[in-house]
């Protein structure tokens, strides 16, 4: 969960460039009833999202489901773009939140069992909420730029320090490189498995994921 560039569009000789709407929140929730606050405005946001689509997810819409005024959401969200980047986050902090708990569990597995571990709870992080997940993949680039980017350099830094500690079973080859390519695809299964309806129906399409995932990347590794 990349670069995001500006939009752009161009009209018989001249260029226009569209304003990108604020994804930053206004100001930090630090009261009990100021969190609840924004944890029903993010909430309302998700439900929307995943309802009735990101055009209907409009500041007045979020704020009736959240049971809150207009003015309230916009003492906190500048725009609903700050609302869906506020969902993204937390969305991937709680995908981290199960993704660190598996990189200290595999500390002193050997690289099969620790990859296989890896893999399986990759997928199972990104099937937390897939509908949502699904919704978005598709409303990223929409919000603008977002700080993803600490999740990724937090998940290569685990798996690097992993590989440092069993480098002794692995193949002659750079960690950092290692890292990315075995992050990225186990990523990239993980995050395409929930994109594909049909996977995720079934535990033995899923299971066969990990099965040949894992072949794949400790033969990487090996």
């Amino acid at each position: 969960m990349r670069a995001f560039t500006r939009f752009s569009y161009s009209h018989s000789d001249h260029k226009a460039v569209a304003r990108k709407p604020p994804t930053k929140a206004r100001k930090n929730a630090s009261q009990q009833r100021s969190r609840a606050t924004v944890d029903a405005l993010v909430e309302a946001t998700a439900r929307i999202l995943v309802r009735e689509g990101f055009e209907k997810a409009s500041t007045n819409r979020i704020a009736e489901i959240a049971g809150v005024s207009v003015g309230s959401l916009y003492q906190y969200f500048p725009s609903k773009e700050a609302l869906v980047a506020a969902v993204i986050n937390r969305h991937n902090e709680e995908i981290m939140g199960i993704v660190r708990s598996a990189l200290t569990e595999v500390t002193d597995m050997p690289i099969d069992k620790a990859v296989r571990r890896l893999v399986t709870v990759a997928i199972e992080a990104h099937r937390i909420n897939p509908e949502l997940h699904r919704v978005l993949a598709e409303q990223i680039p929409r919000a603008g730029k977002l700080d993803v980017e600490a999740f990724n350099r937090e998940i290569h830094a685990l798996v690097r320090a992993y590989f440092d500690i069993h480098r002794k079973e692995m193949r002659k080859i750079d960690l950092d490189v290692a890292t990315f390519i075995c992050v990225s695809a186990i990523e990239a299964v993980a995050h395409n498995t929930v994109l594909n309806q049909a996977a995720m129906r079934s535990d033995k399409t899923v299971r066969t994921l990990v099965d040949e995932t894992t072949r794949m990347v400790v033969g990487f590794l090996r």
